[in-house]
């Protein structure tokens, strides 16, 4: 596995931190969410981020084991490749300028797990 392929267990840990946070109740309202709530999120939201936070925390864990069945590495890689390009778009339309720096956070998980599933691609799959 190369080095930027690496950094998307790095990646998805430090989002699932940001939304832990939120769903804590941190005052980061205007940093997600269309930055539409200033401080800290309703109630709904704070659930959403929780949610969200489970997601990206058991994504890394599951890319960086090395135990990692190689159907399963390569199902969690493009969804988190997916999940880059949505949120790069998203984030980089979104209104609030805090928000918009998590667009090249974004843009950074699309190409590492791009480049993931490129390296697991150059091994033979030994099902």
């Amino acid at each position: 596995m190369n080095t930027v392929a690496r950094l998307s267990p790095l990646l998805l840990v430090t989002m699932s931190a940001f939304q832990a946070a939120l769903a804590a109740g941190a005052p980061w309202g205007r940093a997600s969410y269309s930055g539409k709530h200033s401080g800290t999120l309703p109630g709904r939201l704070r659930v959403a981020s929780a949610a969200a936070s489970l997601t990206y925390a058991a994504g890394a864990a599951t890319l960086a084991s090395h135990r990692t069945h190689p159907r399963v590495r390569r199902a969690i890689g493009r969804g988190c490749v997916a999940i880059g390009i949505l949120g790069t778009a998203a984030n980089a339309l979104s209104p609030s300028r805090p928000e918009r720096m998590w667009s090249a956070w974004s843009f950074a998980l699309a190409v590492s797990a791009w480049q993931d599933l490129a390296a697991a691609s150059e091994k033979p799959d030994r099902t």
